[in-house]
């Protein structure tokens, strides 16, 4: 599978740096962190050129919440801000760690952040229809109220309370795409688009302006994949396959799929849009716009499915 691959994107779950299961401290997240370069080295010790992309929801939602409990003392600070300031922190853990593992393994490869800005159509129905949950948990009382006061869209999440929404729209553009592929080639090995870059929309006179909404970070991992000339996009994610009839009996775990498979499956409804839905349209978009390649498997399982050994594979028709 590796032979023909020069160029890939590796999408680190959320997973990846902060886990339910134990208590999300900066401690945790950094082991976490180092833990999951095992999915990476593979890569870089065949000598790829590299790109990572990484998601931040936990960590995006703790800075809203900083926000959220510091409101009347300190300015109020937008999604875009908070995306761009956990692209920043989550950047430096990735980078630090990676730098400090290479240096190990006695490798000589440069490493850098890169805060991205990702293009969405203001246009975009997804706007208009927010879907996306962030931030804390509220009471319904609270949560209407402050959906009167702050402009906000808010929904009953499950049985847990209710939430603030926001728009998820698809990413069109990597601001920095240039940049990035420039050194990338040069054999940098760059993080960005960190939890799916910065949304941002383009103005009648060709400007930028920010929006709040969040782009999904594999859907973003996809289009900086082709800005980079990327043949291959790794996504991690919690399980080691695909499967389809997921958590029913019929239960069936995926090794290989076309491009055509896999979106018959997501048009029969076994991928939902609030699990592997947005991965397996991000593995179809990143085909059908020229890459080679497309493997979604665990951390755990990374190594062994990029000998093939694991892992679901998506290949063009």
């Amino acid at each position: 599978m590796l032979s023909n691959v020069k160029t890939a994107v590796v999408a680190l779950g959320g997973n990846a740096i902060s886990r339910t299961d134990m208590p999300d401290t900066i401690a945790n997240q950094f082991r976490l962190t180092r833990e999951s370069l095992s999915a990476i080295l593979p890569l870089v010790k065949a000598g790829y050129n590299i790109a990572i992309t990484h998601g931040n929801g936990p960590q995006v939602g703790n800075a809203m919440l900083r926000v959220e409990l510091a409101r009347d003392r300190t300015p109020v600070l937008p999604i875009g801000i908070c995306v761009a300031d956990t692209e920043g922190g989550i950047g430096y853990m990735i980078a630090q760690s990676l730098q400090n593992r290479l240096k190990r393994d006695g490798i000589d490869r440069a490493v850098a952040t890169i805060v991205t800005q990702v293009i969405v159509d203001r246009n975009d129905p997804a706007m208009a229809n927010p879907t996306k949950f962030i931030g804390q948990f509220y009471t319904e009382e609270d949560a209407k109220r402050f959906a009167k006061e702050r402009n906000w869209t808010v929904k009953q999440d499950g049985d847990r309370g209710w939430r603030r929404v926001v728009g998820s729209p698809m990413p069109k553009h990597i601001v920095e795409g240039e940049v990035i592929r420039a050194i990338v080639e040069d054999g940098v090995i760059a993080i960005a688009a960190g939890g799916g870059g910065i949304p941002i929309y383009v103005e009648e006179d060709g400007t930028y302006e920010g929006v709040d909404v969040v782009v999904d970070k594999d859907r973003a991992s996809a289009v900086l994949g082709h800005a980079i000339g990327a043949e291959m996009l790794v996504i991690l994610t919690a399980v080691d396959r695909v499967a389809i009839n997921f958590g029913k009996p019929n239960q069936q775990a995926l090794s290989q799929i076309s491009v055509s498979e896999a979106r018959q499956y997501l048009a029969d409804g076994h991928f939902p849009d609030g699990s592997m839905g947005p991965k397996i349209d991000a593995a179809i978009q990143f085909i059908e716009g020229g890459g080679k390649k497309v493997l979604i498997t665990s951390i755990e399982k990374a190594e062994a499915a990029l000998r093939q050994e694991d892992g679901t594979w998506i290949l063009p028709d």
